[in-house]
């Protein structure tokens, strides 16, 4: 292994490539695998870096906002690992900064379980997934491979039948190629990532109640996230269908299972 923050005098910079040979990237699973992993604790670095580079991964490792910027625009990774607790940086600022400029894929990790907020809030920002600390590292590595897989489909293969339609429901239309949600009038509503994933949920199960559960699962909020999150991403959706969020009558709580989308859907 090589460190470049030693021969360079870049700090917390490190390049991990086994003795330089050439390698399948992503473990032998034909997925992209250069991954930056954005972490202040030198010792979570080096675990974290070499499990990965087990699994035949190079590891690109920063501990500052500065090193993480200069990596992502000279190393080209396709994933980055990042931790919301940096010690003086926000880690949901340095999310905002990757977010402002790249789609990359970003899997946040957090130290505690009642950073939930933090959670939401980085999902909210775009952040494809997330682990709480302590968290183990065959988990981690199989949210990654799960990760590069989503992306990769979505850039290589063809979209699904639904993914190319157009829904209507109750005078609002939703484009799924475009991802594109109009009110009745005609004007464009915008969506949030997970909103737009809950509202998918939603059209594709229309008037069936919904439990929590699947809802958390069908917007990649995982089971060990707050389990209220999904109240939150059901009122901020009604927020923007409903006439009155107050009284709803597009998205009802059903007692004791969860939610149900009240009107018809029609596949254009």
């Amino acid at each position: 292994m090589m460190m470049i923050g030693e021969a360079e005098g870049l700090g917390g910079d490190r390049l991990l490539a086994r003795n330089g040979a050439e390698e399948t990237p992503g473990g032998g699973h034909g997925l992209p695998g250069r991954i930056l992993l954005v972490d202040d604790d030198p010792a979570m670095r080096q675990l974290v870096a070499d499990y990965l580079e087990d699994h035949n991964m190079r590891i690109y490792c920063a501990c500052r906002r500065q090193e993480m910027t200069r990596l992502l625009a000279s190393s080209d990774p396709d994933l980055v690992i990042l931790d919301l607790q940096l010690g003086q940086e926000d880690g949901l600022d340095l999310l905002r900064e990757i977010r402002s400029s790249s789609d990359i894929p970003v899997i946040i990790t957090t130290g505690h379980r009642r950073d939930e907020i933090d959670r939401v809030v980085g999902l909210e920002l775009g952040a494809d997934d997330y682990l709480t600390k302590p968290f183990g590292l065959r988990e981690l590595l199989a949210r990654i491979r799960a990760v590069l897989r989503r992306r990769q489909a979505a850039q290589t293969g063809l979209p699904r039948d639904g993914e190319r339609g157009r829904y209507r429901f109750g005078g609002w239309q939703l484009d799924r190629r475009a991802r594109r949600l109009t009110d009745p009038k005609g004007r464009p509503v915008a969506l949030t990532k997970g909103e737009y994933a809950l509202l998918i949920a939603f059209i594709e199960a229309p008037e069936r109640p919904l439990t929590r559960e699947f809802l958390l699962q069908a917007t990649r909020v995982h089971e060990d996230i707050f389990d209220r999150s999904i109240d939150v991403q059901v009122l901020r959706l009604r927020r923007k269908l409903e006439a009155d969020p107050t009284s709803p009558r597009v998205i009802r709580t059903e007692r004791g299972v969860g939610y149900v989308f009240a009107l018809r859907v029609e596949v254009l």
